[in-house]
């Protein structure tokens, strides 16, 4: 699914995700290793406190959920990676 914001060729607009390469390679290197690491351990918790309470294979269970609500993964996905595009460049100003 496009969205309006889905021409990658366009160098003012691109997509979230093509944005937050851009900034995730130009920042100041201290500030995204801090920012990433930060949403790696968040990630983390997530998925624990996920497949403690399923009790299943959690894999599975995400495969089954991402193919059930590809479009509102793909929505959130977005905001997420404009989300950690913000707060890498709220602190390299």
């Amino acid at each position: 699914m496009y969205g309006l914001f889905e021409d990658e060729d366009d160098i003012f607009v691109g997509s979230p995700k093509s944005k937050l390469m851009d900034v995730i390679f130009n920042a100041n290197n201290d500030v995204v290793r801090y920012e990433l690491e930060k949403f790696i351990d968040r990630t983390a918790a997530m998925e624990l406190l996920i497949a403690n309470r399923l009790g299943e294979d959690l894999d599975k269970e995400l495969k089954s959920f991402m193919r059930s609500n590809g479009d509102e993964v793909e929505n959130y996905a977005k905001s997420l990676y404009i989300e950690l595009m913000g707060a890498i460049l709220s602190q390299s100003e």
